[in-house]
C-alpha cells in the first residue's frame, strides 16, 4: 500500500496518507485564489489520514455555500488540510505539502470561469468545469 507523508514548512504538523487519493483537483474559486493563483489538493477518506502535531482551525463559508474548516500550523501558518461539509468523510490536503514532484496529476480543474486568464491547466485526462 502506498503511504505518502506531508508536512507544514516547519515540520511541526505532519500527515501520513495511506493508499491513493480519491481525487486530485485544481480549484480557481475566489477563496482559493486569495491564497495563491489556484489551489491544488488531494482528498483521502478521513480514516486513511493520520495527523500529528498541533493545528488551529479557521472556518468559512465558500462562495458555493459550503462550510470549510481549514487546519493550519500555529507555528509557521501553513494550511495543512481542510474539510468541506459538502464532501463528508474526506479530508483535502494541499499537494505541495508532499514535496514530491512525482505526485499524481490533477484529474479536475474547477471554477475555471474564475481562473486567471494567463494561467492554463494542462495535462491528459483533466476534466474542466466552469
Amino acid at each position: 500500500m502506498t503511504v505518502r507523508k506531508a508536512s507544514c514548512a516547519c515540520g511541526q504538523a505532519t500527515l501520513e496518507c495511506r493508499g491513493e487519493p480519491r481525487r486530485v483537483s485544481v480549484c480557481h474559486c475566489l477563496d482559493c485564489t486569495r491564497r495563491s493563483v489556484c489551489a491544488v489538493q488531494a482528498r483521502w477518506p478521513d480514516g486513511d489520514v493520520a495527523v500529528s502535531g498541533q493545528t488551529r482551525v479557521w472556518t468559512r463559508r465558500g462562495d458555493g455555500g459550503s462550510t470549510a474548516c481549514f487546519h493550519f500550523c500555529p507555528e509557521c501558518g501553513v494550511s495543512v488540510m481542510y474539510r468541506v461539509d459538502s464532501m463528508p468523510g474526506l479530508v483535502a490536503i494541499p499537494v505541495g505539502l508532499f514535496a514530491d514532484p512525482r505526485f499524481p496529476a490533477p484529474e479536475y480543474s474547477v471554477y475555471e470561469d474564475r481562473k486567471h486568464g494567463w494561467f492554463d491547466v494542462v495535462g491528459e485526462g483533466i476534466d474542466h468545469y466552469a
